[in-house]
């Protein structure tokens, strides 16, 4: 896919690397073009220009882009201008960045249906795993519904997740297992990731060390917890 992230701070410059990183096709813009020089030979495009400016977008290949990604965050003017700007040549898919309740509503009331807010989700992230016991791990779908990386609590160890009655009795679901691995890395430092054992069956045995990826109501899913 052929993606445009416009504003290349932090967040927008580690989103456009990724993406990169995953074979799609990234130009990045900002108005800085020390940043762009930065950034240059880490995406496939590195372009300086004012997204404020009409003329200016105009020359960016929107009509062959698949996603155009607003990340502009130090400034809710120039991130309102810019979003308005690709609302109004009908750009085929806005996503832009919120970083406030007010400038939220007013990318609502633009008719953008797709609008990130890193920080605020980094924060709900965070909050889940210092708060509640045995999160590792959290990504939230709204206000009601998450899926969480959850250690596997002792009162499960042994016993099937069919046993102990996820979905019958707390309308959770147990979506797969992972395990810890020891790895190393290129200069031989070991690290611990989490890699997928098996897809959830009604016959799988929880054991200790086992990390459930879990979906349901953010409500059940800590009364499952906190029992």
């Amino acid at each position: 896919m052929k993606y445009i992230v416009i504003g290349l701070g932090i967040f927008g410059t580690s989103l456009a690397k990724k993406l990169t990183e995953q074979g799609h096709e990234v130009i990045g813009v900002d108005n800085q073009m020390e940043k762009v020089e930065t950034l240059k030979e880490s995406i496939t495009h590195a372009i300086c220009l004012n997204s404020k400016d009409e003329l200016a977008i105009k020359s960016l290949p929107l009509k062959t882009t698949d996603v155009v990604i607003v990340c502009i965050g130090e400034d809710e003017g120039a991130n309102i201008m810019t979003t308005a700007l690709l609302k109004k040549m009908k750009v085929k898919r806005i996503i832009s960045r919120s970083i406030s309740p007010l400038h939220e509503t007013i990318l609502e009331a633009m008719g953008i249906t797709e609008i990130i807010s890193p920080e605020e989700e980094t924060a709900e992230r965070w909050g889940k795993k210092l708060t509640t016991k045995g999160v590792y791990n959290s990504f939230e779908i709204n206000k009601e519904y998450s899926i969480l990386e959850v250690h596997v609590p002792e009162k499960f160890y042994g016993k099937s997740i069919e046993d102990i009655g996820f979905n019958k009795v707390y309308n959770v679901l147990v979506l797969t297992i992972m395990r810890p691995l020891e790895e190393k890395n290129l200069i031989g430092i070991s690290k611990t990731v989490n890699k997928i054992k098996e897809h959830a069956t009604a016959d799988t045995i929880l054991n200790e060390g086992d990390i459930m990826v879990l979906y349901g109501k953010n409500k059940n899913i800590q009364k499952l917890l906190q029992e």
